[in-house]
């Protein structure tokens, strides 16, 4: 009889929110793979479990996924967790819980905390409709260029920033979308949990004059009026023709964008699998390389 995969929510700063089903799940598996076994080591350790751990990050899930479907076929139960909240949710997991359903593996969620929505709620804006973007590019022009197809977007944007950063991500958003309302959501969950808000230009001076944030940062970015929209559209349809997956290519390399960056700037814009686009990115830089047009 198949084992199960649980993939397990679990708390992004309060212990507190962790179901009785979340902590049974983990006490009852056989094995957890999880990003960092430090992390999970001392979520363990708070609820008194004692469960193998093995790192099963980005940089190695790809090498995971067959010992973990050979132990679910042997009748193991695998949970996965990342280090907070909801795998596979801007953090690994959907590479594995696709193998297993593909290879007609049974698969379970747990449900736990997860940062977009209570940044979405605890924001107060509107956001009957959002796109959660994860993490946005590092580079000033390349998060300009996406936050530039954000804008059209017809909903609230949610976006993860890391303390260090999100000064600079906040002066983008200004720069890119002035008239919006924007609020930054800190330390969700724990004791220092903030909700600053404000209009983006404003929000970005408060912010860059603190000097220093900390805490893991959630930037939620208000819908567009239906005017802003319109204007935007408008723009677009005057410009011509967006361009194609190759000539935005083409153009990422030619302005020295690393070439992981570009892929997975334009991943998310077009829709497409990273790892496909990667490949793209990296046949264009030897083409050019060569001298090929």
């Amino acid at each position: 009889m198949a084992g199960i995969l649980s993939v397990v929510g679990t708390p992004i700063g309060n212990l507190e929110d962790a179901s009785p089903r979340v902590r049974r799940t983990l006490g009852e598996a056989d094995v957890i793979l999880c990003e960092d076994t430090r992390v999970t080591a001392r979520l363990l350790s708070a609820f008194d479990l004692h469960v193998p751990l093995v790192r099963c990050d980005e940089n190695v899930i790809a090498s995971r996924v067959a010992s973990a479907l050979e132990r679910l076929e042997a009748g193991e139960r695998v949970a996965f967790v990342s280090d907070a909240g909801m795998p596979g949710v801007s953090d690994p997991g959907q590479r594995l819980v696709d193998a297993a359903l593909d290879a007609g593996l049974p698969v379970e969620v747990v449900p736990g905390p997860s940062a977009v929505t209570c940044a979405v709620v605890a924001s107060g804006l509107a956001c009957e409709h959002f796109f959660f973007e994860g993490f946005l590019p590092r580079r000033h022009s390349a998060q300009v260029a996406r936050l530039g197809e954000l804008a059209q977007v017809p909903g609230a944007i949610v976006c993860y920033e890391s303390p260090h950063r999100v000064a600079a991500t906040l002066a983008s958003v200004a720069e890119v979308m002035p008239g919006r309302r924007v609020a930054l959501v800190r330390e969700l969950t724990k004791v220092h949990e903030e909700v600053v808000r404000n209009d983006a230009v404003a929000l970005a001076a408060q912010i860059a004059a603190r000097g220093e944030v900390r805490g893991e940062c959630v930037v939620v970015i208000a819908p567009p009026t239906v005017e802003e929209l319109e204007e935007r559209r408008h723009v677009a349809a005057s410009a011509g023709a967006a361009p194609t997956l190759e000539e935005s290519i083409r153009e990422g390399l030619a302005a020295g964008e690393p070439k992981s960056a570009l892929a997975k700037r334009l991943a998310k814009a077009f829709s497409a699998p990273r790892a496909q686009v990667y490949d793209q990115v990296v046949a264009a830089a030897q083409a050019s390389a060569n001298g090929e047009p």
